[in-house]
């Protein structure tokens, strides 16, 4: 059995092509407005394709800049888009590969939260799953070098993802990454008004104000917000759009917001 995972995602929600996936997340980079943040600690980012969510999910990676020599280890949690199941899942494989290159996993990290309620080494979670597979390049594109520890979240309880994130907390060598759309298929003007009603509760860091019709990664952004309550950090919302205000019509548009967590 292999001890790497192959990308699912390239050729439909990124290019295939190395050459070509590269360029397109240095664009997108080069044109991502300078925000002034400083480096974080934690971010929610976008995952549709990149002609969709790229310039928002640009947006708040461009922050990461800030801090690239300093981060070795990405702590990357996604929702299960494919596969149902209770928990928060793990792998025990060696490495994960994109076009871009393989991104070795920190298997001593995830062997120290197999303890914790919740969480379990279960693959088939991670078939077709691009949650958190198109966040991968941009971290390839920034980083130096880093290690991964990719989880994906089921029906899990949001404390239980709090716990797990407080447990790989880390220091400045850490870097959290939460991955979610925000509201789904619904017209521009209702998505708008949906949206900044979700974007307002993660500013109060109010998880019990999320629900899943407003994000499709609510269970992993209320775990973040309830470990943001633990550890005093502050957020900020760097940007909020939807497809249609990128490359699709205005009928039926998927929401995306970027948000920075000190």
């Amino acid at each position: 059995m292999s001890t790497t995972r192959n990308p699912c995602v390239a050729g439909y929600f990124y290019p295939a092509e190395p050459a070509i996936l590269a360029a397109t997340v240095q664009n997108l980079l080069a044109n991502a407005r300078d925000t002034g943040s400083p480096a974080p600690k934690a971010i929610i980012a976008p995952h549709a394709g990149y002609i969709y969510s790229g310039p928002i999910a640009a947006t708040i990676y461009k922050t990461m800049e800030l801090n690239k020599n300093l981060i070795k280890r990405v702590v990357l949690l996604g929702p299960a888009h494919r596969v149902g199941f209770q928990g928060i899942a793990v792998t025990n494989l060696d490495a994960f590969a994109t076009p871009l290159g393989t991104i070795p996993i920190d298997l001593a990290s995830i062997n120290s939260v197999l303890n914790l309620p919740d969480v379990k080494i279960f693959e088939h979670a991670y078939d077709m799953e691009h949650s958190l597979e198109v966040q991968l390049p941009f971290l390839q594109s920034i980083l130096p070098s880093f290690s991964l520890i990719p989880c994906v979240v089921g029906d899990a309880d949001p404390h239980n993802v709090a716990d797990l994130l407080q447990h790989l907390w880390g220091g400045p060598e850490t870097v959290i990454i939460i991955s979610s759309d925000l509201s789904h298929y619904h017209s521009y003007d209702n998505a708008m008004v949906l949206d900044a009603k979700t974007s307002k509760a993660i500013l109060a860091l109010a998880p019990q104000d999320i629900t899943d019709h407003q994000a499709c990664g609510h269970l992993p952004i209320k775990g973040l917000l309830l470990t943001a309550q633990r550890l005093n950090l502050k957020a900020r919302q760097l940007d909020l759009r939807n497809s249609g205000d990128t490359a699709g019509d205005k009928n039926r548009v998927v929401g995306y917001g970027a948000y920075h967590f000190v």
